[in-house]
């Protein structure tokens, strides 16, 4: 007799109550530089997981400013909380943390600053529909075709 396996969650695996947000972690730099990684995480304080989206280094970090800035007033925080001293990790909206997301993922390889300001430009001109999609299609399988396709599509 051919025996059928049953799948049966293991007791580690918890169900995490709550929305789907993101954390912006800031990395010290030299001086008063600093760099960030966005996490994207699901439930609320203890019982939440996180998963990292994008990192970026003091230097690509201070391409992309005005987008943090944007990002974190969006997500009703003083644009002071952005300190190269901050331990604790700053919450960001759904919204806010696509669309920032958007902005690390397609300006990460860029160098020329004109370049990484229409990136940014044609980025904040895109709906709410628009940065979800484009982010589903970047996380996804073909991740790295999609950013590319995103940065010709904006950029060019």
């Amino acid at each position: 007799m051919n025996a059928v396996k049953r799948f049966r969650p293991t007791s580690h695996l918890a169900l995490v109550e709550g929305v789907r947000g993101f954390r912006l972690v800031i990395t010290p730099g030299r001086g008063e530089a600093f760099g960030v990684t966005l996490e994207e995480s699901y439930g609320e304080n203890g019982s939440s997981i996180t998963a990292p989206v994008s990192v970026a280094t003091p230097v690509q970090a201070g391409r992309v400013i005005d987008a943090l800035f944007a990002a974190v007033r969006k997500a009703g925080h003083q644009p002071s909380v952005l300190a190269f001293k901050r331990k604790a990790p700053i919450r960001l909206g759904e919204a806010e943390g696509v669309r920032l997301a958007l902005v690390l993922l397609a300006t990460l390889p860029i160098a020329k600053h004109e370049r990484v300001r229409a990136l940014v430009a044609g980025i904040n001109a895109m709906s709410v529909e628009e940065t979800y999609y484009w982010y589903s299609k970047c996380m996804g399988l073909d991740g790295t075709r999609a950013r590319k396709a995103l940065r010709t599509l904006l950029a060019d």
